[in-house]
């Protein structure tokens, strides 16, 4: 065998183990990345529980994966930038405040962003607030800033912004139980209670309109009789007592209305109040109906305004248990009015 065939025979193993070795550390280094990445993807706790994580408008995704790692709900930052990409789902999260955990791992964490399920907070507005007790409920549950939402509920901009007639957004928050997140602006949330309202409204606008009223007209009406009762069974019959007065030309006559119109109201209503003709709202000065309505009415009191009871009644005076006794006539009222007070009295 000549020399350059034993150097040939020679160099041949030294290649083989020059490619076996690099093969070797390629399937190293794939496996360790591949060890790599099952850790960094995995629970960071299997034990936690939940946390609470803030997501804001224009966060980065990297933003929100160095947040995650810190408070260690994931292992590893980068991990979940470089599952959000190979996925694909690397921008437009949602703003908000998300409930994450630890014991999750880092796929259902971003799978949990992604879906934009955020937490939400549960408000109760029951029928016949103001705008300002409900701006106070909303801003209990950290919802809207109080004089933020009244200042918009107040602008007379925002009627034909949102829809409704106006001269604010007053009776047209619909009383509801609503479930809303953080991070709402004042006109998201106001949107919200308004297309409540206008969900409820057109059901009823027909038979509004048969009565020669609009919306304004009656949610204003609406508003009066969500104020002078609590007993839903009433309701029809005190709409039916306010139309037959203004069909007679004679005043409402409403202490609710009186008191939303003065300020620092301090619960007693009195005989100058009742004489103030400056209030607006006193509708035992002015004729008719006042300029707006005086509290956000729900839907049974709205019903009772289109489809009042039929009745010749012209008066009611409250009886002390929360309903009512009506009377035909000025002194038929009267007495009812002696009988009570004698039944106070006497208590």
């Amino acid at each position: 065998m000549s020399e350059a065939a034993q150097d040939a025979r020679g160099r041949a193993p030294r290649w083989r183990r020059v490619v076996l070795a690099l093969a070797g550390a390629v399937l190293l280094a794939a496996g360790a990345a591949t060890a790599w990445v099952a850790w960094a993807l995995a629970p960071a706790d299997r034990s936690a529980g939940s946390t609470r994580l803030d997501v804001l408008h224009g966060d980065s995704l990297w933003k929100i994966a160095r947040a995650l790692e810190r408070d260690g709900v994931v292992r590893d930052a980068r991990a979940m930038v470089w599952l959000a990409r190979w996925r694909g789902v690397d921008t437009g999260m949602r703003a908000g405040e998300y409930a994450v955990s630890a014991s999750w791992g880092t796929a259902r964490v971003l799978e949990h962003l992604v879906s934009g399920r955020v937490i939400t907070y549960e408000v109760v507005l029951p029928e016949g607030l103001t705008a300002v007790e409900i701006a106070a409920r909303l801003a209990e549950q950290g919802l809207v800033r109080p004089d933020e939402f009244v200042a918009l509920v107040r602008d007379p901009a925002s009627a034909s912004r949102f829809g409704v007639e106006g001269p604010g957004l007053e009776g047209y928050l619909f009383p509801e139980t609503y479930r809303m997140p953080h991070g709402l602006s004042a006109q998201q949330v106001a949107k919200i209670l308004v297309d409540e309202f206008l969900e409820r409204w057109r059901p009823l606008e027909a038979a509004a309109q048969q009565r020669g009223f609009g919306m304004r007209q009656t949610v204003t009406l609406a508003s009066i009789v969500e104020k002078e009762t609590g007993v839903a069974s009433e309701r029809p019959l005190v709409a039916s007592v306010f139309w037959n007065r203004l069909r007679r030309g004679m005043r409402l006559e409403s202490d609710p209305t009186t008191i939303y119109g003065i300020a620092d109201f301090d619960g007693n209503l009195t005989r100058a109040h009742l004489e103030d003709a400056s209030n607006p709202f006193n509708t035992y000065r002015i004729a008719g109906l006042p300029p707006s309505p005086i509290a956000n009415p729900g839907e049974a009191s709205l019903a009772a305004v289109v489809h009042p009871a039929e009745s010749d009644y012209l008066f009611f005076v409250a009886q002390g248990d929360g309903a009512h006794v009506f009377a035909r006539s000025f002194e038929e009222h009267n007495a009812n009015v002696n009988r009570y007070q004698r039944r106070r009295s006497s208590r």
